[in-house]
C-alpha cells in the first residue's frame, strides 16, 4: 500500500511541471493565433481561426492536408478504429458532395477541394471522444494525437496570414542585394528556370505537385516515424512534424527582417509594373548598386530563408533511417524542391544555402532538447545561428563586393553551409547509440 502511495505521489509530482508546460505552451499558441487573428482583420481578410472553423463546412483549400493531419491523429489509433476514422470521413465526403451537387454548386467547387471536410470532423470527433469517453492515459494519448492533426492545419492557416502580414506591412523588398549576391552562386535560378522550361509542361508539372505537396510528404515521412506509437502508447520524444512546425514558426519572422519576393516577380513577367525588369530566365540582372525597391501589397515576401528547401531538408534528414524507399523518397523530395524553388523562379540560390544552414539549426536545438543540452549541443547551435546571421548580413551590406570576387564569395558561401553540415553529421553520429554486437560464444574443443 505504502509503495502505491510513494509511486502515485512520485507521478504526481513528475506532471505538475510538465502540466503546467502543456498549459503555458497551449495558451501562447492561442494567443499568437487570436493576434493573428485581429492583424488580418485590419486587412479585411479572415484569420487562421476564421478559415480554420469554415472547412468544417465550406470546401477546404487543401483537402490532402486534412486528410493527412488525419492520418497523424489515427498513429494513436488501434487498427479496428483507424478502419472506422477513415470510412467516416469518406462517408462524410461523399454525403457533403451529394449535398453540394443536389444544392446546385456542382462536383467541384470553384475554390477549395471536394473533399477535407470529413477528415477535419473526425479529428474534432475524436477530441470529444476523448474527454467524453476516454481517461487517464488513453485521453492524453487522444488528446495529444488531435493537437499533432490540428497543429499541422493550423500551421498553413498561420503561414497564409503570415505572407498575408508580409506583404502589407513590407513595402519594399530587398530583391536586388539578393539578386546580386547571387552572380557568387553563378545566377542558379536563371540557369535551372531556362532547365525546367526545356522540359515542356511534363516537368513543369511534376515539380509542381511536389512543390505543392511538400506537407503531405512530411506526413508520410512522419507515419513511418509514429508507427509505434499505438502499441507503446507514447509520442518518441523528437520527430519530424516538431521540426516542420519550427520551421514554419520562425521563417516568417525572417520574412519581416529580410523581404524578398523572388525572380520570377523582381525579374520576370509575374512581376508586372512591379518588376524592377522583365529578365528571367533569359538574361542574368545586371550588376548595379542595389537597393530597396517598391512592390506591390499583395505578393508575399517569403524567400529568405527558402522554407520549401527547409521543409524539404528535414524530410530528408529524417528519412535517413528508414527503409531504403523511404531515404529514395526523402532524396528524391529534397533534389525536386531545389529545382522547382529555383525552376520557377520562386527563390534565389543564396536563398537555397541559407534554407539549408535553417533547418539543420533548429533540428539540432529540437535534438538537444529531446536528448538534454550540453557543450556538443550548444556549440552545434550556436555555429549555425552564427553562420546563418552571417548569410544574411553579406546578402544585405556586400552583395557588390560578393557579385566582383564571385571565385572567392561563392566557395565561401559553400564552405559555410558545409561547414553546418558536417557539424551536424559529426555531432549528431556521437549522439546517436551505437550497435553492440552480442558476444559469440567460444567454439567447444570436440571430444575424441
Amino acid at each position: 500500500m505504502f509503495s502505491r502511495i510513494r509511486r502515485r505521489t512520485t507521478f504526481t509530482a513528475w506532471l505538475r511541471p510538465r502540466a503546467v508546460l502543456w498549459g503555458a505552451a497551449v495558451v501562447i499558441g492561442l494567443g499568437f493565433l487570436i493576434a493573428l487573428e485581429i492583424a488580418a482583420r485590419r486587412y479585411g481578410v479572415p484569420g487562421p481561426i476564421t478559415n480554420q472553423i469554415r472547412e468544417v463546412i465550406f470546401p477546404p483549400k487543401s483537402g490532402f492536408l486534412l486528410y493527412a493531419g488525419m492520418a497523424l491523429m489515427m498513429v494513436v489509433l488501434t487498427w479496428r478504429q483507424r478502419f472506422i476514422a477513415a470510412g467516416t470521413a469518406i462517408g462524410i465526403d461523399l454525403v457533403v458532395l451529394l449535398v453540394r451537387w443536389a444544392a446546385g454548386y456542382g462536383i467541384k467547387p470553384p475554390e477549395g477541394h471536394p473533399f477535407g471536410n470529413g477528415a477535419l470532423l473526425v479529428v474534432l470527433g475524436c477530441a470529444v471522444l476523448a474527454i467524453t469517453h476516454r481517461t487517464g492515459r488513453d485521453r492524453v494519448l487522444l488528446l495529444k494525437g488531435v493537437g499533432l492533426a490540428l497543429l499541422l492545419v493550423a500551421g498553413r492557416k498561420t503561414g497564409d496570414t503570415w505572407l498575408l502580414i508580409t506583404s502589407k506591412t513590407r513595402p519594399t523588398v530587398l530583391d536586388q542585394y539578393v539578386a546580386i549576391a547571387d552572380h557568387a552562386l553563378g545566377n542558379p535560378s536563371w540557369l535551372v528556370g531556362r532547365i525546367v522550361r526545356a522540359t515542356g509542361p511534363v516537368g513543369a508539372h511534376v515539380l509542381d505537385w511536389v512543390y505543392v505537396q511538400l506537407a503531405v510528404a512530411a506526413v508520410v515521412a512522419a507515419l513511418y516515424q509514429l508507427r509505434h506509437v499505438a502499441t507503446e502508447r507514447r509520442f518518441p520524444r523528437h520527430h519530424l512534424v516538431r521540426t516542420f512546425l519550427t520551421i514554419g514558426l520562425l521563417g516568417p519572422a525572417i520574412y519581416m527582417i529580410f523581404p524578398v519576393v523572388g525572380p520570377v516577380f523582381a525579374y520576370g513577367a509575374d512581376g508586372g509594373p512591379w518588376a524592377a525588369v522583365n529578365l528571367w530566365p533569359e538574361t542574368a540582372p545586371p550588376l548595379i548598386t542595389p537597393q530597396a525597391m517598391p512592390f506591390d501589397g499583395i505578393t508575399p515576401r517569403n524567400c529568405m530563408p527558402s522554407l520549401h528547401t527547409a521543409w524539404a531538408t528535414a524530410i530528408f534528414v529524417h528519412t535517413r533511417t528508414g527503409p531504403r524507399f523511404l531515404r529514395f523518397a526523402g532524396t528524391f523530395w529534397l533534389l525536386a524542391t531545389l529545382g522547382a524553388t529555383l525552376g520557377f523562379g520562386y527563390h534565389y540560390g543564396v536563398d537555397l544555402v541559407a534554407g539549408v544552414v535553417f533547418t539543420l539549426t533548429i533540428e539540432a536545438a529540437l535534438r538537444a532538447q529531446a536528448r538534454g543540452w550540453d557543450r556538443q549541443a550548444t556549440r552545434l547551435v550556436v555555429h549555425g545561428t552564427v553562420v546563418f546571421a552571417a548569410l544574411l548580413t553579406s546578402y544585405r551590406y556586400l552583395p557588390t563586393q560578393m557579385a566582383e570576387h564571385a571565385w572567392l564569395a561563392g566557395p565561401l558561401l559553400i564552405l559555410a553551409m558545409t561547414s553546418v553540415i558536417a557539424a551536424y553529421i559529426r555531432t549528431t553520429n556521437q549522439w546517436d547509440p551505437k550497435p553492440v554486437l552480442a558476444p559469440q560464444p567460444k567454439p567447444q574443443p570436440e571430444l575424441v
